[in-house]
């Protein structure tokens, strides 16, 4: 049985996380999000800390320059060059660990342009959560996730998120031609955005993924 793979990008503070891991816990299967930087680090034997050290120089990078790397093409560079450890092979080494766990088991990934790297999968479902700022403002003080000025928290979280997505895919983040589904998670409720996943992946593949689609 071929794997279904939900992959959830989303506004700061619409609960596209907590959604993701609301429909894993639902369905039985795992949800992966920043888990895959260590994986990858793993697997390549770089320091984990350089993994986050390129997502910290994105934040402070303005947008014009990130846009002189090209977008992902999938192929390793290997240990024997000196771009080992650039910014692209480390997001090389994250987009491998998201495919292997795409062919592996069905499973829900938050983040990383998952749905880009994964957009030649039949069998991925692309969601994007978004909702008002006054909405995504509310829910993220509600759960004590903002440092300092949460409207301008969220203002420079969105925009990092948009940054890394141009930066790796060179495409737009917020383009919902990028996504199968765009969902309102403030007009559905976290629940009603969890049930409208679901009965999408059930018209379009008749059935719900679980944890038996994971390989032995």
């Amino acid at each position: 049985m071929d794997n279904i793979v939900i992959t959830i990008a989303r506004h700061f503070g619409s609960g596209g996380k907590t959604i993701g891991h609301m429909l894993a816990d639902d369905l039985g299967i795992k949800c992966y999000g920043r888990e895959i930087i260590k994986m990858a680090s793993e697997d390549s034997g770089i320091n984990e800390a350089l993994f986050n050290k390129a997502d910290e120089k994105l934040k402070r990078t303005p947008l014009f320059l990130s846009l002189l790397k090209g977008e992902y093409k999938g192929k390793l560079i290997t240990p024997d060059s000196g771009e080992f450890v650039s910014d692209q092979n480390l997001f090389n080494y994250q987009a491998k660990i998201i495919r292997e766990l795409a062919a592996r088991e069905s499973c829900i990934i938050i983040g990383r342009a998952a749905d880009y790297v994964l957009r030649d999968n039949p069998n991925r479902v692309s969601v994007f959560v978004h909702a008002s700022r006054e909405y995504c403002i509310e829910q993220a003080v509600a759960r004590h996730a903002c440092i300092g000025d949460p409207e301008k928290f969220i203002e420079k979280t969105d925009k990092y998120r948009s940054d890394f997505y141009k930066y790796y895919t060179g495409q737009e983040w917020t383009d919902a031609r990028n996504y199968d589904l765009c969902l309102n998670s403030e007009r559905l409720g976290f629940d009603g955005t969890m049930e409208a996943i679901k009965e999408y992946i059930k018209v379009r593949f008749g059935r719900l993924p679980g944890p038996e689609d994971a390989a032995e």
